[in-house]
């Protein structure tokens, strides 16, 4: 995939799009069921957001898309990662399994949902937000969604 959150069918930019400019179909392509990529590539970077996986590897264990039926061969090193990004003041998820790998590298407690912890990274502090899932298959509403989406940006 050339971009994070590309499917159609997650409603990861039309949360984005309802938080930032109250319009769900702000990234969409007028049209096409696609996502706008400039659009959004320049959106993460007006706003500062960084997104990537936090498994390098993994395995699908069923063929669906569910966090449920992944295993995760090798995790990201996200320490080493966030080295990389000294400015960086926020580690979110929007999963399950995402949630998983953070609190299992971190050794640190699993924020509620919509919640944050802070975490430690060498000698900066972060606080690390757990998101639910844009994907469908979450039983929530879109408006639902983006009000947890919010919080991150107040």
């Amino acid at each position: 995939m050339p971009f994070y959150y590309p499917n159609w069918n997650n409603d990861f930019w039309r949360v984005m799009g309802l938080i930032f400019y109250a319009d769900k179909d702000w990234f969409a392509i007028k049209g096409f069921k696609r996502f706008d990529q400039q659009c959004i590539e320049a959106f993460c970077r007006i706003q500062g957001i960084a997104l990537y996986d936090t498994a390098c590897e993994v395995r699908r264990l069923q063929d669906n898309a569910s966090d449920k039926f992944l295993e995760v061969v090798t995790a990201t090193d996200i320490p080493a990662l966030l080295e990389h990004i000294p400015e960086c003041q926020m580690l979110i998820t929007t999963g399950q399994k995402a949630t998983d790998v953070v609190v299992e590298t971190f050794g640190c407690p699993e924020p509620p949902m919509g919640g944050s912890v802070p975490i430690a990274i060498g000698q900066s502090q972060l606080s690390f937000w757990r998101m639910p899932s844009t994907s469908r298959a979450y039983p929530l509403a879109l408006e639902k969604k983006a009000e947890f989406y919010c919080r991150l940006f107040e």
